[in-house]
């Protein structure tokens, strides 16, 4: 069999099943005996470790297999949800992810699944152990590590002898930090680190979510799996700073431990698998005991939607842009030779061809929530990296933005997240002092606006200081001291977007390197969008994001410039004026004209173009098209204004891409192009 020919089901499809695991296991974090979870989960992976064993793809398959036995004994109740098991699981899904991406880059498997079935092997050792008792025996092994009061349960015991049994050993590492040690959870992260490095750290006392809380001394402990020596363990640990001590004592357990079956306990009936109903998305966080209703709007019944390529679509939406041209044309001709009979043809084309392009737009919509869905993941990394607090809220993930925008919205996203979490959200110590809740808060919110989409990342962290932007973008030769002196605060934090600018200290691998917040704008704007600042000290800051609803067909104001022919995105208008040559007044070297009490600086769209260098100069009355993109706002100066027109946007093609004021181009009814104006980079223009 040919399996290439379906090669891209299967990429398009696992892709799918790992999104729906790392949100389930997300929502398992928070509510670890949630069962509907934990079969939506297994059902995932059993779903990947199908279509990818009759692919040949037999790394995948593995893996997938050995998640099953895990993930079969928490649902019988067998293994409990811990944090260390749950972090096993996540590890296993970033491992299927780099898997599948080679897989889809067509480059070798050179992903070591090895050490992690080894863990899942060790992990699933107790799955023939009878069912799990309300609290988990626990046993004592006394007098086996010296000085030592270690408490061990059966699954731990099982799976330290199952180790044991393939040459590995079981230490407990006992690890001292330095009197006046600062940041203390930030070298228990530094241990645990390198203790990965070397085996499988299966517990730790006090448990992981004290450690980060920082509640113990400055003494904790570690059990780790490694057949590595004592002295290279101690070594590894002691090489890091603010380490006084660090001790590797083997475990050795006894001949016959105490064993549940020895410990008399109150029998508890559990199921030993848990079935419900297959489930769409709607129903995957249903918590237990609610019922999950299936309607016809949210659970749509099987066949009434296909899988459809997104080249076919394109091919569609080009075919639809040339019938808007064509119908345009003939516009033109029945009303320049008066022919009666075709002009009302063309009035019934023209709300066919209206209704055809709102039905293609309509299918090529998707929703923000198939690249909001990536983003808890890596909140929740991130922030444990940086060891803060922070609870994301998305609101609005089923607004729908074109296929093609969706594409390429992911990066700048992940940049502002990236920002929030780093330079935003303080410490929990920083805003326990400031009278704050220790837990942060981002919020990632879509909802549509007009024809445009909004999309904002809001933080309740500490806010943007005009004042230090000033001060580190004269450092930079960014600005000068002049200028620092005369800006106002709310121009003083869009300095953020300038390249090169940036507030850390040192560069990470979070931030630093000045070309964050840049890429983003460059990719917002490059888009026919926006991106805009508002903070508070103390308060937090938003990002807010415009982008439009389709980047195909769009209305536009065709304008006359000599003989040329230019079109202004509707969206970006807000009027057109009639203004004299002397309304235009000269302020620090800028045109600018007042409406209605607000000043508006002025474009001759002419000098800017290198039409003619001398156009409008002379007129008495000028044509003013006023423009704007989020709170700024611009006039345009051309020679005649055409009217409103739809157009179907064409690409410039590499040889004249980046070229700033153009946007891209259209072809209009008589076959002449006419270029779109970037209205973004005609505001930047001064004179």
């Amino acid at each position: 069999m040919d399996v290439n020919q379906y090669m891209g089901m299967f990429l398009e499809e696992s892709r799918e099943h790992l999104q729906a695991l790392n949100r389930c296991l997300l929502d398992l974090e928070n509510d670890p005996r949630n069962l509907p979870l934990l079969d939506e989960i297994f059902r995932s992976a059993h779903t990947i470790k199908g279509m990818s064993a009759t692919m040949g793809f037999t790394a995948v398959a593995e893996l997938t297999h050995e998640m099953e036995n895990i993930l079969d004994l928490l649902r019988k109740g067998q293994l409990p949800a811990s944090n260390s098991i749950l972090d096993i699981l996540f590890k296993c899904v970033d491992t299927l992810e780099q898997l599948i991406e080679a897989i889809a880059g067509g480059n070798e498997l050179n992903v070591d699944i090895k050490p992690l079935i080894k863990t899942l092997t060790l992990l699933a050792t107790g799955q023939d152990a009878s069912p799990a008792q309300s609290e988990p025996a626990a046993v004592t092994v006394a007098g086996t590590v010296e000085g030592s009061d270690l408490v061990l349960d059966d699954t731990e015991i099982k799976v330290i002898k199952a180790a044991n049994n393939q040459g590995i050993r079981a230490f407990e590492v006992k690890v001292e930090l330095r009197s006046g040690c600062l940041l203390k959870s930030a070298r228990v992260y530094m241990v645990m680190n390198a203790l990965d490095q070397l085996g499988d750290v299966i517990k730790t006392v006090p448990p992981a979510e004290e450690l980060e809380k920082e509640n113990f001394g400055l003494e904790f402990s570690a059990i780790i799996l490694t057949d590595s020596d004592p002295d290279k363990i101690s070594h590894a640990i002691l090489s890091i700073s603010e380490v006084d001590a660090a001790v590797a004592t083997q475990i050795n357990l006894p001949e016959s431990p105490l064993s549940t079956a020895d410990t008399p306990a109150t029998a508890i009936a559990l199921p030993t698998e848990v079935i419900v109903p297959e489930a769409g998305p709607n129903t995957a966080g249903a918590p237990m005991g609610e019922p999950t209703v299936a309607t016809a709007d949210k659970k749509p019944k099987g066949g009434q939607s296909v899988r459809v390529d997104i080249d076919k679509l394109d091919s569609l939406l080009n075919l639809v842009g040339e019938l808007v041209i064509n119908k345009t044309r003939l516009e033109q001709i029945g009303l320049s030779h008066k022919l009666t009979d075709l002009v009302e043809t063309i009035e019934q084309m023209d709300r066919v061809t209206t209704d055809l392009q709102t039905v293609v737009m309509k299918v090529r919509m998707v929703p923000v929530g198939q690249v909001f869905n990536r983003f808890p993941r890596m909140v929740r990394d991130l922030s444990r990296d940086l060891h803060k607090e922070i609870n994301l809220i998305i609101q609005g993930e089923e607004t729908e933005l074109d296929r093609t925008v969706i594409d390429e919205i992911g990066d700048p996203l992940v940049h502002l997240l990236r920002n929030a979490i780093d330079h935003g959200i303080e410490s929990p110590q920083t805003r326990k002092s400031n009278g704050k809740n220790p837990v942060g808060e981002i919020r990632l919110i879509a909802r549509h606006e007009g024809n445009n989409v909004i999309i904002m990342v809001e933080d309740d962290g500490g806010g943007i200081d005009a004042d230090v932007i000033k001060k580190i973008a004269v450092e930079k030769g960014l600005i000068t001291q002049a200028e620092s002196d005369k800006m106002e605060n709310a121009e003083a934090v869009r300095l953020v977007f300038v390249p090169g600018f940036s507030t850390a200290k040192v560069v990470s691998d979070v931030s630093g390197r000045g070309v964050g917040m840049d890429a983003v704008r460059t990719k917002i704007e490059s888009l026919g969008g926006m991106v805009d600042v508002e903070t508070k000290i103390n308060e937090g800051s938003r990002f807010k994001i415009r982008l439009p609803l389709t980047l195909a067909i769009i209305q536009a104001l065709l304008v006359n410039v000599d003989k040329e022919i230019y079109a202004i995105p509707l969206g970006s208008i807000d009027s057109t004026i009639n203004i004299s040559s002397g309304d235009i007044k000269t302020i620090q070297n800028q045109e600018v004209i007042l409406l209605r009490g607000q000043i508006i600086p002025i474009v001759r769209l002419a000098k800017t173009l290198n039409i003619c260098q001398a156009c409008n100069d002379d007129q008495e009355e000028l044509f003013v098209t006023i423009v704007h993109m989020g709170e700024q706002k611009a006039g345009v100066i051309v020679d005649n204004l055409i009217g409103q027109q739809e157009i179907v946007i064409k690409s410039l093609g590499k040889l004249l891409a980046g070229i700033k004021v153009i946007a891209g181009a259209t072809i209009l009814g008589n076959g002449q192009v006419a270029l779109i104006l970037d209205v973004g980079s005609l505001m930047q223009v001064k004179g």
